[in-house]
């Protein structure tokens, strides 16, 4: 297959590797990153699972709260590395001119962005990995192999979503001293009506019709319906891989009309 390739497409491929091995080692030495993305839901995950151990929710038919709150704590672990860590860090390599300087390199701007994105990629796995094995080992959560297609291409889709999302966001961030307030702001409010942390059945219809409208929701929805004992079938939510495909699309449009402005402009 390599013979195949064209020497400069080798060449560029090679270049994307290099900088995901460097996304990464900054990811991991970056400490304030490491613990707000990927430490705070292992924490939370500790606290309210281990709080409600053994309690049932029975608005929701007696579904044991640890089948609830771990894929919606993993949802919450996926929008951090992804659409917080790609806003917060992509406001940052733009203001300190890095961006601007990558247009003078070999690297193509297309593999600078699928260098990003892939490494965004291995800590979304390594986020998952870690969450569901907590669950499983120390709350007793089932991970049932009848939903694990729905499961992954909810994740899937949910990375992808947040992922363009964090990058395109960008643009309407003034410069990164703003970028964890703005970010914030548009994330925590938002989870605590989309599901995360517990059912949002007596939630008054305006908020579930604002929650409904963003992404969260969608993710959080369809990684517990796919956790769910009472789910039948390969864990498919329709509306809630519908809702996160179009989540996807705005987010590669918002993402491509940021990139090709020139760097260090704001919209």
């Amino acid at each position: 297959m390599s013979s195949a390739l064209s020497p400069s497409l080798r060449r560029d491929l090679g270049l994307v590797f290099w900088q995901i091995r460097y996304e990464q080692r900054s990811y991991w030495r970056n400490r304030g990153r490491g613990i707000l993305t990927f430490v705070f839901p292992l924490m939370f995950l500790v606290i309210f699972a281990t709080l409600n151990k053994g309690a049932r929710l029975h608005e929701l038919g007696g579904l044991p709260y640890d089948d609830f709150f771990v894929p919606g704590i993993l949802a919450y672990a996926i929008i951090g590395t992804t659409y917080v860590n790609m806003a917060i860090g992509t406001a940052v390599l733009r203001d300190q001119g890095i961006l601007k300087r990558m247009q003078g390199t070999p690297l193509p701007r297309w593999a600078y962005v699928a260098a990003r994105i892939g490494a965004t990629v291995l800590i979304v796995a390594a986020i998952t990995i870690v969450t569901l094995a907590l669950g499983a080992i120390a709350y007793g959560v089932n991970i049932r192999v009848s939903t694990l297609p729905g499961l992954i291409a909810t994740l899937v889709l949910g990375t992808a979503a947040f992922t363009t999302l964090g990058i395109g966001i960008t643009r309407f961030i003034s410069n990164a001293e703003v970028a964890p307030v703005i970010v914030n702001l548009t994330i925590l409010p938002l989870t605590f009506i989309s599901g995360v942390w517990f059912p949002t059945t007596g939630t008054p219809k305006a908020l579930n019709d604002v929650a409904g409208f963003f992404p969260i929701k969608p993710l959080a929805n369809g990684l517990q319906y796919a956790f769910n004992p009472h789910t039948a079938g390969a864990g498919f939510n329709a509306t809630d891989l519908r809702g996160l495909a179009i989540w996807t699309a705005v987010g590669v449009w918002l993402m491509v009309r940021y990139l090709r402005q020139p760097q260090g402009e704001v919209a």
